[in-house]
């Protein structure tokens, strides 16, 4: 028998898609701000959110 192909499992699947509309200008900032950190637009948003909802306890 094979092994397994594809994907493995990981511990905390991201299921949930969320869609968003920014002007222009607030998105070149996202967009710069992920090259200066050197992370992709959806870990930059996701660290916003948790950091706004762990300040808001």
């Amino acid at each position: 028998m094979s092994p397994r192909t594809g994907r493995p499992k990981v511990d905390n699947p991201k299921e949930q898609r969320f869609t968003i509309r920014l002007d222009n200008i607030t998105g070149q900032r996202l967009d710069e701000y992920c090259k200066v950190v050197g992370k992709k637009r959806a870990e930059v948003i996701r660290e916003a959110i948790l950091t706004l909802l762990d300040t808001k306890k």
